[in-house]
Parts: structure tokens; sequence; C-alpha cells
């Protein structure tokens, strides 16, 4: 009568005192016989120890031994008031007594130990957690029988566990071990995080947890995913069930919660069977085998309906014909799992190992109300690999033999359940993965063509570049040498107001015009179509045979004078403007006065030798525009000093005439001065 919590498996198990956390009652006893597999041995560790050591472990005491029966033989006799047992406790054979003895006591908890055979050298307790590891990341063995009461968890997958957990309970939470079988865990620490969630899973209740210096999560082999139940994936026609519920409503509108509305988190009612009772069952077909490791439940989700089922179990089949309950490794009885506590929660059972099958079936056993649930399935593709071999022990020599030979008929016949895969309906070819085949062809395909069309978009991208390039660069080299004869007045007002202004005496290059334009013309036509094609203003003032012309000038005609002799412009026409050749238009915005072209008339025959350059100005007032006159007047005017002297006023800081490089002009003066001599 002083047995408490106690876990035994084939390979691992966990024991405990009656009332452990708590003191034990007086005057009990409880014997523990552990049994493995031939050829091991078994090794015995404690989490904790706390009996009473008053009388020397007369009466209250924990002995170990090893064997069974009368001809066991002693390990060690312990007892001690918090007694720290860090080392193993090893057997010499595949089997081991414990014994516990609580006397006469005021105090003391007892012990909880945990047992695995010899090679699990990284055997832990359900009482450590993983603030009593410092490593990053570590594997550690967990026995079976680690979902205690007296053990709380806070967190849940994939989030985390906070690091005050037991490394164990949490496996069995999160589905990585079987609290029925135990297993290994690999666990990976990092920064904790301000709030866990809670959970039911697998029969343990996570509670919500406050922040913590650091959690812990578990490394797995990532067959967890959704198998297509909630995305669609699984089509209306491949669930079905034993019997729909169908009930008018108070409109009189018929309402039929038929077996497709069984997808998690699907809004709107559930699947619900006619009638209640533990023949009732929702079916799935998958389509082909899969490798099946949880599913997840919930209830109705609707208010008004408080529906749902507290426990079923699971059976599975390759045909739909022939089905398979499932139990777990080296159990003679059907699994029952814990459904819902209530409409909402979503409740997640793992199945440890998992289940190979296409078709699938719910079992509901409890339920509340009414059977109604929605479920998805977990799990990922199964590629078919060899069968482990399953080695059968040695015919049995006596009575304990025999007792080890029925339980390892029953272990070998859980593993061969587990294991069955004699039907497929789909190639060797397709690996463990979540994707079907069909989907990888197009990936494949799609990884192929991308860089293609990625490089054919390039090319076709750089040839209009370097296409767009050339033809520009031929517009440009093109315009270097000649113009066009339409009329570029905007372009050239435009693009002027950027050029710097130049002086004369810094301008040496002369004026070149298009020669289409000139080479036509004799010396002596050059005036008259001077007079006949007129620019937008004034044109330059010339006289005879053009000579060598150094910079070019425009004029604006001053508006509201009347013209006199030596105001009139024989090359001011009234005639439709046209585009000219020896002047452009002055710019809009650009400046009132533009630099003169200075003509150099040396070396026409009826200019004095050494007289200065002519050029026009602005005239002071508001006249009107210069009348255009004739080509004698103009001649007139350029070969006469004296006129020309008197309409222009003096270079300023000149003594008299100079080269055409030093003419510096003042604004001319309203009427006509003196002829002015070297001697003034």
């Amino acid at each position: 009568d002083g047995c408490g919590h106690t876990v035994l498996g084939p390979e691992s198990g966990s024991l405990a005192s009656i009332n452990y956390p708590h003191t034990s009652p007086n005057s009990t006893v409880c014997e523990w016989e552990i049994r493995v597999r031939p050829g091991q041995r078994v090794q015995l560790k404690f989490g904790d120890f706390d009996i009473d050591d008053a009388d020397s472990c007369h009466s209250s005491y924990l002995r170990v031994h090893n064997g069974i029966g009368p001809n066991r033989t002693e390990i060690g006799k312990y007892c001690g008031f918090g007694l720290q047992m860090d080392g193993l406790i090893t057997s010499k054979s595949n089997e081991i007594t414990v014994q516990f003895m609580s006397g006469i006591h005021t105090s003391g908890r007892g012990f909880l130990a945990a047992y695995s055979t010899t090679d699990k050298s990284d055997l832990i307790t359900c009482l450590d957690n993983a603030s009593h590891f410092s490593e990053p990341e570590f594997n550690k063995y967990c026995p079976a029988g680690c979902v205690i009461p007296f053990a709380d968890i806070s967190g849940t997958i994939p989030h985390g566990y906070r690091d005050s957990s037991s490394l164990c309970m949490a496996g069995v939470h999160a589905g990585v071990v079987s609290n029925t079988l135990g297993g290994q865990i690999n666990v990976v620490i990092s920064k904790g995080i301000p709030y866990y969630e809670g959970s039911l899973a697998n029969n343990v209740t996570s509670k919500v947890g406050s922040l913590s210096t650091s959690l812990f999560t578990f490394k797995t082999s990532g067959c967890y995913g959704t198998l297509g139940m909630e995305s669609g994936v699984i089509p209306d026609s491949h669930i079905t069930s034993s019997s729909i519920l169908e009930w008018p409503n108070e409109t009189g509108q018929v309402n039929i919660w038929k077996p497709e509305n069984a997808r998690l988190k699907r809004i709107g009612p559930p699947w619900a069977a006619f009638i209640n009772d533990e023949h009732q069952w929702l079916q799935i077909d998958l389509n082909k085998e899969k490798k099946i490791t949880g599913i997840i439940t919930t209830g109705s989700t609707l208010a008004e309906h408080y529906y749902y089922v507290s426990a079923y179990r699971i059976l599975y089949s390759d045909d739909a014909q022939k089905w398979t309950v499932y139990r777990e490794p080296g159990m003679s009885k059907d699994k029952i799992f814990q459904g819902n506590t209530e409409l909402y929660q979503e409740v997640r059972n793992n199945f440890i190992p998992p289940i190979i099958a296409r078709f699938f079936r719910i079992n509901p056993l409890k339920w509340h109300q009414k059977i109604a649930m929605k479920v998805e399935l977990l799990g990922c593709q199964f590629s078919i690999g060899r069968s482990p071999k399953i080695t059968l022990p040695p015919p049995p020599q006596n009575k304990n033999d025999e007792k080890n030979a029925d339980f390892m008929d029953d272990f070998i016949h859980s593993v061969k359940t587990s294991l069955q895969t004699d039907k497929t309906t789909f190639t060797p070819e397709i690996k463990n993965t979540t994707v079907t085949p069909s989907v990888t062809k197009d990936v494949a395909l799609a990884a192929v063509l991308v860089p293609v069309l990625v490089m054919v978009f390039t090319t076709l991208i750089l040839i209009l570049v370097c296409a767009w390039h050339w033809r520009n660069r031929k517009k440009k080299t093109e315009g270097t040498y000649d113009l066009p004869y339409w009329d570029r007045a905007g372009w050239w007002k435009g693009m002027k107001q950027f050029f710097p202004t130049k002086s004369a005496e810094h301008e040496e290059t002369p004026v070149r015009y298009s020669s289409s334009e000139i080479s036509h013309l004799r010396p002596g036509e050059v005036p008259t179509m001077l007079q006949t094609e007129s620019a937008e203003y004034a044109q330059p003032l010339v006289g005879g045979i053009v000579g060598t012309l150094h910079q070019r000038s425009t004029f604006k005609p001053e508006e509201g004078k009347e013209a006199s002799y030596a105001d009139l412009d024989p090359y001011n026409s009234p005639i439709q403007e046209v585009y000219h050749a020896y002047a452009e238009p002055l710019p809009v915005t650009g400046p009132e006065y533009a630099t003169p072209i200075i003509m150099d008339m040396s070396g026409h025959s009826s200019t004095p030798l050494g007289a200065p350059s002519i050029s026009t100005f602005k005239a002071a007032g508001n006249q009107a525009p210069p009348l255009a006159g004739a080509c004698n007047k103009l001649l007139s005017r350029t070969d006469s000093a004296s006129s020309a002297q008197a309409l222009y006023d003096i270079p300023k800081g000149q003594l008299g005439p100079g080269s055409a490089d030093q003419l510096v002009y003042q604004v001319p003066q309203s009427v006509a001065h003196p002829t002015v001599s070297k001697d003034e």
C-alpha cells in the first residue's frame, strides 16, 4: 500500500513513493519488480530522495536488489533527508527489485526515481528542467511515465516552453516522446519571451506562464504539417461518416451538419452524428498512404450548440475494408485519446510511432450532449523504405523466460502493426516531403524556365538601349557641321543664353555659314540676298564684298521714333521672315544688347586703308523700326568714312580709329558729332 506514481515500460519507466512529494504515511510498503529484455541491464537514477533516517535506516529505507524473487541479492540500502544520489545504480542482469519501507516518522517526502536500460547513458528523471543544464543544445533520454500531476509546464509548440518546465513532460506535450514508452529528446535553449501560452495536448495541460530569462524547444523530424482538411486539399467526397445530423431550425429551414463540415477552423457548423452511440465514425480518405503523426480536434465552435467529443479511438486501413485499432507498442489494449473539454479549444494528440495508412477513422467514445467535431490531420508524405529487422529472442528456458517471451510477443506484434505497409498507391521515387510529386515536377520545370526567360528579356532590353544610344549619337554627328534649312530661331534662343559672352578682342574664329546657302552666290549678289532675306531683327551693316567676319550679332530695332537717313537700315525688310545665314535672332530671355558683329572692310576697294570696322547700335529713344533702303544707299553709307563718324561716337578709351580687335563702343549719340582725329 506504499506505491505511488508508477509507469513500467519495456525499456524505461518512473516510480515514486506514495503521496510524493508530500510526506508519506506511516507503516507502508511497496515493491517494484522491473524486467527489461534479455541481454540488457537496468540502471536506476533518483530525481529526489527524502526518507527519515532517525533510526539509521531500520524502519524507513529504500532497498535495491539484483534479480527478482527469493534468489535476488541486495545492491544497497538507503535513507536520509535530502540525500544527494547523483550516481546511477546498475544491476548485474536484466531484472531488478526496488523495495520501499515507511515506518513511524513525522517528515520526509519519500523518493522519485527513473530507470532505463544501460545503453541510455544520458538518462534523466521527470523532475529535470532546462535550468539544470548549461549547454545551449543537448540530447537526453526521457523515461516513460513523466506525465505526473506534481510537475508543471508552461508554453507550447512552436513558440517554446518556459525554462522552469519539466523537460520530459514538455516533450510529451510537444509530441516528441511517448509517455508510455519514453524516448530521446533534442533540446535547444534560447532567449525567453514575456508570455507563454497554455494548451492541452497528449493528455498534458500546459499552463499560461510569465516572463523568463530563457526557454527551450525541441528539434524534430519535421513531419508535422497539415494534411489538407483545413486547406481543402482533401476534397469533400473523401470525407464520409456513419450518419449525418439533420434538423429544422426555428424558421423551418433544414440544417445539415455534413461530414465535409468537419474541417478545422472553418466558419460554420461542424460534422455531427445523427445517432449518439459508440458505433459512429468520421472517415477521411487521404488518396494515398501517408505518414500520420497527429490529430487536432475541436468541438462544434457554435456557442448555441455546446457539443464536443471528449474521448475517441483511432482506426486505420489501406483498403477501407480491414481496419486496425491504434495501440501503443507493447500494449494489449486500444489507445484511448483524450478529446476536448469544451467546444472551442484545439486539442492535439500525437501518434508515437506514426500511423502509415490511406484511410483514417475517428471513433468517438465519449461526448457532451451530441457527437460533433472538427478535425485536422498532421503528418507528411510516406516514402517506402526497408522495414527494420525484428530479432526474435531465443526459446524460453525457464518460467521467467516464458514471461519474457510473452512480453516480447506482444511487443513485436505492436511493432509489426505500426510498420504495416502492405499496399501502396504511389511509386517508390516519391521523397519524404509535404509537396506532391506533380508539384515537384512543376517546381523543377519552373527552375529551368525562369532563368531562361530572364536572360531573353535582359538581352532584348540591352538591344533596345544600344539602338537608342546609337541613334542619338548619329543625330549628334549629323548636326555638327551643317545645319538644316528649317527655322531654328526658337532653338537658338533657348541655347544662346547658355553661351558666355565674349568680346571682340578675344574672338578670332570666323563665323561659318552653310555652304549650301552661299556657294551658289557670286560676290555681287550677297547684298541683294541680304536685302530680301531679312531676319527677325536688324541685320549687320555691310558694304561691298563681304570680308572676314569676326563675330555675329543681332540688334532689336527701336520703336516709336521716326526714321532718318542715318537710321535707315537697308537690311530691315518687311517681307516674310525667313532664316538668314548671317545673323541669329535675339533670344527672348537674353540680354537687351548683344555683342556687335564687327565687319572688317579693309578688303573693300572703296574703304580707306586702316579704316575702322562699322557696327550697328540700338538707337536711343523710341523710334520706329528703320525702313529698308536701296543697295546704292547702303554702298554710299559704308563707303563714306565721314558719315560713319558723324553717326557713331568714337570708341571709348581710344584717341582715334584703330584696328577692329581694339574697338569698344559706347551707346550712340542722338546727334551727329564732328569728325575726330588723332590730334584731338
